[in-house]
């Protein structure tokens, strides 16, 4: 059967862990054999399909084509482990896979809906993972987030992927091509899959430094759209946050545990590997959160000095707008004095006072200017002019 746990490789950002270290190796021909999918473009929905795999002593024996098959050849194998991969799994796949490995109700009603926390549950024998995988898409500068849950027993391996990411394929061929590790069991299998989502990681970190950097220059260079940008990616590192921080948590239980379940050396020291790096991760992604809190404090204060600087501007110009309107009016008062006697004494009538005076004009005009002189020193006296 074909390689179906196809979707986009998050990559490592040049840092390859200790156990990504220890898987890359030539692949052995039992997994060249098998082709893998096309992946599907970023947003695309691949269909809710089925990848499995028998294994004994690490090197894979049979790839039954349909879940009856792998039940079948499971419980005819004496020492043999399946690895069973399903990509949006339907509830009668769940309810199958349920029966057959006598999966936990709580776990199953949880395996069907996505948007869980991650956390680590056991149930007997098996345990139950939930994982948030993430990418960075160049494109559109966001991060996009996958779920995965993994069921891990005795004897079988079982993931349940929400999302394009991880690419679990890539994480089987490289166990396939190292037979030492994949021979430890399930237990293999699981601490192989956290590092891939852990190394996913990495380069979702490296996007988002990029972005803050962007976004201080556009801040500084007064962007508009700087504070919408800002919020968008908080909002993204909340949930980034929510994905690495229970990790942790998560990995120091299993670590506590190592001595209780008797857990292989080796694995112990790929587990410490890679409790190291999603620490590390977890540590950046607190500090990018109170780094865009900062810019968006920086960002608000400077939008605070533009609006005000912006007022300032406006009521300087409006004071002088102001003053402009007082001088205008302070001659039109002026204008409009001579203009009312003239007015008056310029009427056709023939009974006015001192119309036919010897000294009526030098008085009109003599009135004329006293007005006038006695509004321009009103005027001038209270700054209008």
């Amino acid at each position: 059967m074909s390689e179906r746990e196809n979707g986009r490789n998050g990559g490592n950002g040049g840092r390859r862990s200790v156990f990504r270290r220890a898987l890359t190796q030539p692949q052995s021909p039992v997994a060249e054999a098998s082709p893998a999918a096309p992946a599907p473009a970023d947003g695309a929905e691949p269909a809710s399909i089925v990848q499995a795999a028998l294994y004994r002593d690490g090197v894979r024996v049979s790839s039954p084509a349909t879940l009856a098959e792998t039940f079948r050849e499971l419980r005819e194998q004496s020492s043999g482990m399946a690895w069973i991969g399903l990509a949006r799994p339907t509830g009668a796949d769940l309810h199958s896979l349920a029966a057959e490995f006598g999966l936990h109700p709580l776990a199953v009603e949880d395996a069907m809906e996505a948007h869980q926390r991650p956390k680590l549950e056991r149930y007997g024998q098996t345990l139950f993972v939930v994982l948030r995988a993430a990418r960075y898409l160049d494109a559109p500068e966001e991060v996009d987030f996958g779920e995965l849950h993994v069921f891990v027993g005795p004897d079988f391996v079982i993931t349940l992927r929400h999302g394009a990411a991880p690419d679990l394929s890539a994480v089987r061929r490289r166990m396939e091509g190292s037979p030492d590790l994949l021979k430890l069991g399930p237990e293999a299998v699981l601490y192989a899959i956290l590092d891939a989502v852990v190394d996913g990681y990495a380069p979702v970190v490296s996007g988002v430094q990029n972005d803050i950097d962007e976004i201080e220059t556009e801040v500084f260079r007064g962007d508009p759209e700087v504070s919408r940008r800002i919020y968008e990616l908080s909002r993204e590192m909340v949930e980034f946050q929510r994905a690495t921080r229970p990790l942790v948590g998560m990995l120091h239980g299993l670590m506590a545990g190592f001595a209780k379940y008797e857990t292989d050396e080796e694995l112990q020291r790929y587990l410490r590997d890679v409790a190291d790096h999603v620490t590390h991760i977890s540590e950046r992604v607190d500090g990018f959160r109170q780094a865009l809190s900062e810019i968006l404090t920086v960002n608000a204060t400077l939008v605070t000095q533009q609006q005000n600087a912006e007022m300032r501007a406006l009521a300087e110009a409006g004071f002088e707008q102001n003053e402009e309107v007082k001088k205008i009016s302070s001659w039109a008062a002026i204008l409009f004095a001579p203009t009312l006697v003239g007015t008056i004494y310029g009427m056709n009538f023939d009974h006015m006072p001192e119309l036919h005076w010897l000294f009526g004009y030098p008085f009109a005009i003599g009135l004329m200017g006293v007005v006038c002189l006695t509004l321009y020193v009103v005027f001038k006296k209270r700054d209008w002019l």
